[in-house]
């Protein structure tokens, strides 16, 4: 199994990328990592390990609340990051040559899991400290150059167990009973990813986000420690325990894994603030665009009708309505914010799954799974935020969504969540009604409409299929709930295009001022039902 790395997206000063590292394994090719930022190794007094390497008697969650408590009570100092240089100078290549010995992976032929770890070198420099917790308690499990092989760039070199692990992956028999397929990897900050049946690597998840898109420079939490908890032989679940620390917060995580054909994590998290945070993002999501079916592949020399590893932001609202807001990469910084109470989910989602809608055979962008988040208990008031960030390349992660709470979030102020991460591929329910599936425009000013419309005009049509859409004759009185902020709508039409089956929403949009962002929202009705999801579209004249 290869490493390979995600470059980090730039907003000039503002890097906001992770030190996310995913895997690319032999059946499950393509373009899956994310670099790591630039790090410099800082020389402070080592802190303690979070827990003694055995620790008798039980161990559980409220183990590591306590642990995320003592934590806050004091200032933040980060891990030291020292690497000796035979690890701190590796090529990239000599990095992705070091591999894990499958036959040393913890809980080998014991359980339905196995656990599998990453070596520190290169830019991957974190260190986190890893458990296992039995019955007789938590244990750490000690790092050895023998748990490796260090291929042919690179010599075996001499080590001490000081080095230590980057991260861990789980594996689990997902496609079939014979082979354990690689499910859940975390490395990197606070970010993991998860895989369902049939899927490849593409989004990411992570622990916490602060302050992303700000002025003063985003803060990256890092889960410092892990405790994997050991399963029983045909336990279909696994729990792990993570405590994530940063100069604003630490914070105490548990997360139980069910595999399956639709994957699901669920995420109890309690927040210990040490400082009041401008924006707290929780459950957010981070994903790929560069361009999609939209016209925006105009801006790129490239072969490939869409390559996006996410297409859209899906939301349900605490009021049942659901939301979606096509991806788009912009030409600058974008960042809007989607104002909920109590939130019944929201996702960055995959829909076109159709080989011919990216005809790339290395990345599969086709099978890249689709992340929903669903929280467990009310959220109060707050907002789905989505940032959205220029690129130029399908290298850089450049999409982040999350939710942002409007409780002010102060020192000494505990703050718990809890949702429900689940990845999937294709799933009726979410919406269960209709959906906004193709966005297409032109210029208006052709034929008898040429000076008709003001200047700036473009036609835009969207079209909408599923749900009870499908089974309407054409002759339906049916009504496009259309609205535009600084903008003008006009010539809007409704009709059942008979050669494909889709319903089709047709208008001219004018912009009211020069340049401005239009917003742009759309829904049908049937004698005042309604029928489909909310399309919200951001057109930039």
């Amino acid at each position: 199994m290869r490493p390979s790395l995600r470059k980090p997206a730039v907003i000039g000063a503002l890097l906001l990328a992770s030190v996310m590292l995913a895997i690319e394994t032999a059946d499950q090719g393509g373009r899956n990592g994310m670099a790591p930022s630039e790090h410099k190794t800082v020389t402070i007094p080592p802190l303690p390990q979070t827990a003694p390497p055995a620790q008798p008697g039980p161990f559980n969650f409220a183990n590591v609340q306590q642990l995320a408590q003592e934590r806050a009570a004091h200032d933040y100092r980060p891990t030291p990051q020292g690497l000796p240089s035979s690890l701190a100078n590796l090529t990239y290549d000599q990095y992705r040559d070091i591999r894990f010995r499958p036959q040393s992976a913890l809980w080998r032929n014991q359980s339905l899991f196995e656990v599998q770890f990453f070596h520190r070198g290169y830019r991957v420099r974190q260190r986190v400290n890893i458990y296992e917790v039995t019955p007789a308690g938590a244990g750490l499990i000690e790092y050895s150059p023998r748990l490796f092989t260090f291929g042919r760039l690179l010599k075996t070199p001499k080590l001490s167990t000081d080095v230590g692990f980057a991260g861990f992956r789980v594996h689990y028999p997902l496609q079939t009973p014979n082979y354990k397929d690689e499910l859940l990897v975390f490395l990197g900050a606070s970010y993991f990813r998860v895989l369902g049946r049939n899927q490849h690597y593409g989004a990411s998840a992570r622990g916490l986000a602060i302050d992303t898109a700000a002025q003063s420079g985003e803060e990256f939490p890092t889960f410092t420690d892990f405790w994997l908890v050991r399963p029983q032989p045909t336990d279909r679940s696994l729990i792990l325990y993570a405590l994530l620390d940063s100069k604003s917060v630490a914070g105490a995580y548990q997360f139980e894994i069910r595999p399956g054909e639709v994957t699901q994590v669920e995420v109890h998290c309690d927040l210990y603030p040490r400082h009041a945070i401008a924006k707290l993002g929780v459950a957010p999501l981070t994903s790929m665009f560069l361009f999609g079916d939209d016209g925006a592949a105009r801006r790129f020399d490239d072969f490939r009708p869409e390559v996006h590893d996410s297409d859209g932001l899906m939301a349900e609202t605490g009021h049942g309505q659901w939301i979606w807001r096509p991806l788009s990469n912009p030409k600058d910084l974008r960042v809007n914010r989607f104002i909920d109470e109590n939130p019944h989910g929201f996702g960055l989602v995959q829909r076109d799954r159709n080989f011919a809608d990216y005809q790339d055979v290395e990345s599969q962008y086709e099978s890249r799974p689709s992340y929903w988040v669903q929280p467990l208990g009310n959220w109060g008031k707050g907002g789905v935020e989505l940032v959205e960030i220029p690129s130029d390349e399908e290298i850089h992660d450049n999409m982040v969504a999350y939710w942002v709470p409007d409780q002010a979030v102060g020192a000494g102020k505990p703050l718990s969540f809890a949702y429900l991460l689940s990845t999937f591929s294709a799933n009726p329910h979410w919406p269960p009604g209709g959906r906004a599936i193709a966005l297409r425009s032109g210029n208006p000013a052709v034929g008898d409409n040429k000076g008709r419309f003001g200047a700036g005009a473009r036609r835009l049509l969207v079209e909408f299929a599923g749900g009870e859409l499908d089974g309407l004759n054409g002759t339906q009185p049916v009504k496009a709930e259309l609205s535009a902020e600084n903008g003008q709508i006009d010539a809007l039409t409704v009709q059942k295009v008979p050669e494909s089956g889709v319903w089709r929403v047709a208008f001219v949009v004018t912009p009211k001022q020069k340049k401005p962002l239009v917003d742009l929202r759309c829904f049908l009705t049937l004698y005042g039902e309604v029928l489909s999801e909310t399309w919200v579209y951001q057109w930039n004249p």
